[in-house]
């Protein structure tokens, strides 16, 4: 951490690591007592008692239903600016395997993703804004509820985000296990894909497997769609391209019946792309070759395809000034300008469509557990909250400076 503090220097970080003790108690209470999306009443209400300490200038709180937003006006606001900040508050359905004291009270549910860490750093910025107040505008804190497959950020929006708080501009970081401690990383453009989801409903005929030949058998149907879907990427995708298809699921018979051939399967899966084109183009040969598959042998399928996210892309002034706020906390060693897109999804991509924004990745490496996001041995690593507070507060300052005389 002293190297960490070293590189970072600074006005705002040397405020805002007073603050660390706190802060790593906030998150371990929240590590310690996980809420999934749209439930987070206990994550909230700690928020609000929080913001409340801290001395923001309002609090708001049931948007999107479990959703909370500080607003902090700067020590002018006659720019008019309003920017905004985001941080995610939910956990996911997964059982923890860790064994410190602020592992999961709650069989099943564990922060496997670092978002209260999120939330921990956002509440060190809220405090160190509410404390300084060196920005001429309005500081909007949006802690969010339902990130984790809830798209709990449109939730927001439809609720009036954007309406009651017309930000010019939003802001949101992620932690990075693959990223050591003191970086960030951010690109001007895609930086997380777009999530869909398939489900295959295959019909074919049932029957006894000694008699294959009465049967429309769906498990060969199945075992084709699973190997031609493969080649919708490697054929109908340019190599300049990215796209993903996976097929993560499939249900059919009675794993006792060893004999019978069950008359109809389920395939579930997703597919990950950048580019709306591409992902158009995807969702129509899946269903073409889905088709002409199960003709082709007797039976029938139906492809249902929901898009769940959007590709969360960057605005590219937002993302050049981002990583301007970054390189002044840690300089330009430590700041990656054209980091590698990930193929997961986020919902700040709902926002991101509405408002310029960017999202950032920050490092903090992956601990004594060697363990990434979304693993039962995951957590998220205290000593970035100092950096990530400031790294949110700086995104405030420097975008609503005090004018000068």
């Amino acid at each position: 951490m002293q190297s960490l503090r070293y590189k970072a220097g600074g006005r705002v970080f040397a405020h805002i690591a007073k603050y660390h003790p706190e802060l790593t108690a906030l998150r371990r209470d929240l590590h310690a007592h996980p809420e999934l999306g749209f439930e987070e009443v206990y994550t909230s209400s700690r928020v609000k008692e929080a913001l409340k300490l801290c001395g923001v200038d309002e609090i708001h709180d049931g948007i999107g239903r479990t959703g909370v937003v500080g607003v902090i006006r700067g020590r002018s606001t006659a720019s008019g600016s309003m920017v905004g900040l985001r941080a995610d508050m939910d956990a996911l359905p997964l059982a923890e395997h860790n064994d410190f004291s602020w592992k999961s009270c709650k069989p099943g549910l564990m922060h496997g993703c670092g978002h209260d860490g999120h939330t921990a750093m956002l509440v060190g910025a809220a405090r160190y804004l509410a404390e300084t107040r060196n920005f001429d505008g309005t500081a909007v804190l949006v802690f969010q509820p339902g990130e984790e497959g809830f798209a709990g950020a449109r939730v927001m929006m439809e609720d009036g985000l954007f309406d009651r708080f017309p930000v010019q501009s939003i802001y949101a970081m992620h932690n990075w296990p693959a990223m050591k401690p003191g970086t960030v990383g951010i690109n001007s453009g895609p930086m997380m894909a777009a999530a869909d989801r398939f489900t295959i409903e295959i019909t074919g005929r049932g029957g006894h497997g000694a008699h294959a030949y009465q049967t429309v058998d769906v498990l060969l149907v199945a075992a084709h769609i699973i190997t031609a879907a493969q080649s919708i990427v490697s054929r109908n995708v340019r190599p300049i391209e990215s796209a993903v298809v996976s097929m993560c699921a499939m249900q059919a018979g009675d794993l006792v019946a060893f004999s019978v051939l069950p008359g109809s399967a389920t395939l579930v899966g997703t597919v990950r792309t950048f580019d709306p084109v591409v992902q158009e183009m995807v969702e129509r040969r899946l269903k073409e070759l889905c088709n002409a598959i199960a003709l082709g042998f007797g039976a029938t399928a139906t492809v249902h395809y929901e898009h769940i996210y959007p590709a969360t892309i960057n605005s590219e002034p937002e993302a050049l000034f981002a990583g301007d706020v970054a390189e002044s906390l840690l300089g330009a060693d430590h700041v990656v300008r054209d980091l590698e897109p990930s193929m997961g999804a986020e919902d700040f991509s709902f926002m991101l469509q509405t408002k310029p924004g960017a999202y950032l990745r920050i490092g903090q490496g992956t601990g004594s557990s060697g363990s990434a996001l979304h693993n039962s041995r995951y957590d998220f690593n205290d000593d970035i909250l100092p950096l990530g507070s400031a790294l949110h507060a700086s995104l405030i300052e420097q975008s609503m400076p005090l004018p000068t005389l």
